[in-house]
């Protein structure tokens, strides 16, 4: 999908359930902000409550400790899984 449409990256759909995500390569910080702004306002658009954001890490001297780890964060009354790797 081209950078800057406004269009979701990928979704999922099983079993009748739709799984929508957000993939972002990691610039910092401000990735995570963005990554859940975006989702939100998809989620919004498709009358969904959940979706993921897939956050890669390709900084070289951070461990794979750091960098894989899965949280949920509740933003705007939807519920977000986090995804690192």
């Amino acid at each position: 999908m081209a950078s800057g449409t406004g269009r979701l990256d990928l979704c999922v759909h099983y079993q009748n359930l739709d799984y929508p995500m957000e993939l972002k390569l990691r610039y910092g910080e401000h990735t995570y902000t963005e990554g859940l702004d975006q989702l939100v306002d998809y989620l919004d658009k498709l009358a969904l409550n959940e979706g993921w954001i897939v956050v890669f890490d390709r900084r070289k001297r951070t461990s794979w400790k750091k960098k894989i780890f899965g949280k949920t964060k509740k933003v705007a009354g939807k519920i977000i899984q986090i995804v690192g790797c």
